[in-house]
């Protein structure tokens, strides 16, 4: 048996006679993947979360093609590995709303006057994802085939894939029941939603936003300190996707926000109005600052993925020009090295470009972006394989700070070269999620890149009309109790502090930002530090500064989420491991795409808002 990893892959794992990248899961894998970047800019602009898309799309398209068998449309049914390439196809589409793209997006139109038409914008995001994928590409090798870093998110996807794939779906099992579980809490969503949302004329009746709670707090109505019980089924299975741990600390966050720190500010006449855009306009500065704090401690601490990372790919680069003899035979399998450096060539001045255009950033100051943003997107693969979690939260302050020191006052560009830093960093690592599901089912890295790409376009095709078509053209929407958008406010504030400085802000203020970076360093410390034991008790800085800039209603449906899919994990694991994640996705999908439904429909006038 060979000892080297990589050639014993293609001896004993590698599939090359097996169709992949065919029309047809290209053209599923575009369609899925629009469905769910419209599912995930819904969701982002309620809670601030984009969900995951490789297993929700894998589900689905297993699902679509059992169907169509079965009415005759289709002849020969998909495989594992045509599968694996549409998934990935799903997730470059799927994910064009994270990386701070529409965090970005937003922030601008919040608190600049920059409206860039949506063409230019849509160039925007596809360069910016595009260069992450060539990103990948010089680090694959060295991440997946010699250290196998876990990237958990891909190798769940790639064990979901054996089993509705197996052969026990000959008779009708576990990918089947997945799916019917999926279509059931997708048609129900859908249909709360067109009952609460779709006023037309033959409705006799709505079913209503909310429901008042009956008590009051502060001698005020709970439903003043933004408490109601909302008929909102996507924040339930938003928060049963979370763990436990996020959801209880998004419920803690919410009521020492809304319960304990807005009543005080109130008494204190620092809030002259009690409202949620006031309360938020206030306390988006710890929130901000927690979640800041957070990131860049934790960044911090894995110093060692770091400096793996950045000895890795000089590593990588001086054994390549080095190298003489014989060619590996797993060169011919996977991407080319020179491809990285001739996207590079050709996306790099685009992105610059782009951003003296359409942002006014110096064309040396984006000179300087570009290749930070990459030796940035480096890091994040790294960290992503390690922990499934791409550090966009650290690596946007990080090059916020920077422009804000080269580039003082300039807003647009102090948010937009965050997002080239975030978009690469989250597409790079994305690409290597889906990669790793391929080296676990033996597919050709090659077909999983041209595969990205495809979706990637798809993606910005479609992100930026979707946005203007949900929040309109009046970002005035944005951070209301309708579309809280807190990544927005998280990413325009911080913008605001990097950019013209935190001397225009109260004492008050100022003194929150400290404590909510002292609460961020110190939670991170803790649960990186902490015994093992005492770990799933300390709050989740994420969830405390998410929950700052949301509404109390939103935290509480939220920790309703996490804590069913706990206490079924808890009684029923099997179960559980097979349906928490169809049931939540279906949620999300089916209230999502049904309020793009309505939102079509009152864009056109159908219907009235």
């Amino acid at each position: 048996m060979p000892t080297d990893p990589e050639q014993r892959w293609l001896e004993e794992t590698y599939q090359p006679d097996v169709p992949q990248l065919t029309f047809r899961a290209v053209a599923v894998g575009m369609l899925i993947g629009v469905v769910m970047c419209l599912s995930n800019l819904y969701v982002f602009f309620k809670t601030g979360w984009s969900m995951g898309v490789t297993i929700t799309a894998a589900i689905l398209a297993f699902a679509l093609f059992r169907g169509l068998q079965a009415t005759g449309l289709v002849r020969r049914p998909l495989t594992a590995l045509e599968n694996n390439a549409l998934t990935t196809v799903s997730s470059g589409a799927g994910y064009m709303t994270g990386g701070g793209n529409m965090a970005a997006f937003g922030a601008l139109m919040m608190v600049t006057t920059v409206r860039p038409d949506w063409l230019p914008m849509i160039g925007w995001f596809a360069a910016i994802a595009a260069l992450g994928v060539f990103t990948a590409i010089p680090i694959k090798r060295q991440l997946i085939n010699r250290e196998g870093l876990a990237f958990p998110t891909g190798t769940a996807t790639a064990e979901t894939l054996r089993a509705i794939h197996g052969a026990a779906e000959a008779q009708g099992g576990e990918g089947s029941r997945q799916a019917t579980a999926l279509g059931i809490s997708a048609l129900l969503a859908a249909a709360l939603t067109w009952l609460r949302a779709g006023r037309v004329s033959w409705m006799p009746w709505n079913l209503p936003e909310s429901f008042s709670i009956p008590l009051t707090l502060a001698g005020r109505a709970l439903r003043d300190w933004t408490f109601v019980l909302k008929t909102e089924v996507v924040l339930i299975g938003a928060g049963a996707l979370m763990s436990f741990r996020t959801g209880w600390s998004i419920l803690l966050g919410g009521v020492l926000t809304y319960a304990v720190l807005a009543p005080a500010l109130v008494a204190k006449g620092v809030l002259t109005t009690v409202s949620y855009k006031s309360i938020v306009g206030w306390t988006v500065w710890p929130g901000a600052a927690i979640l800041v704090g957070a990131g860049l401690t934790s960044f911090a601490l894995d110093w060692r993925s770091v400096a793996r990372s950045l000895s890795g790919v000089t590593r990588i680069f001086s054994r390549r020009s080095g190298t003489t003899g014989a060619a590996d035979p797993i060169d011919a399998v996977e991407c080319p090295g020179w491809w990285f450096p001739a996207g590079f060539a050709v996306l790099g001045p685009v992105v610059v470009l782009l951003m003296t255009w359409l942002f006014q950033i110096p064309w040396w100051a984006g000179l300087i972006a570009v290749p930070l943003a990459v030796v940035m997107g480096f890091v994040a693969a790294r960290v992503t394989g390690e922990t499934d979690v791409t550090p966009t939260k650290a690596l946007g302050p990080v090059t916020q700070l920077v422009y804000g020191v080269i580039t003082p006052g300039n807003l647009s560009g102090n948010i937009m070269s965050a997002n080239v830093t975030g978009g690469i960093g989250l597409h790079a690592a994305d690409l290597l999620t889906t990669l790793k599901t391929g080296w676990l089912l033996g597919a050709s890295p090659r077909v999983q890149f041209h595969a990205q790409l495809f979706g990637v376009l798809a993606g910005a095709a479609v992100v930026v009309p979707a946005f203007y078509l949900i929040i309109g053209q009046d970002p005035a929407a944005l951070g209301s109790e309708e579309w809280p958008a807190p990544s927005c406010l998280v990413w325009a504030g911080v913008s605001q502090a990097f950019a013209g400085g935190v001397g225009g802000l109260s004492t008050l203020a100022r003194s929150a930002i400290a404590a909510g970076l002292l609460l961020g360093i110190a939670l991170a410390l803790a649960e990186k530090l902490a015994p093992k034991p005492l770990q799933p008790f300390v709050p989740s800085p994420a969830g405390l500064g998410i929950a700052m800039v949301i509404p109390g209603s939103n935290a509480v449906a939220m920790f309703v989420g996490a804590l069913v899919a706990w206490a079924w994990r808890r009684w029923r694991r099997a179960s559980a491991d097979r349906y928490v994640t169809p049931v939540a996705s279906g949620l999300i999908a089916g209230e999502s795409l049904m309020g793009v439904v309505v939102a079509l429909l009152v864009a056109f006038k159908v219907i009235q808002r």
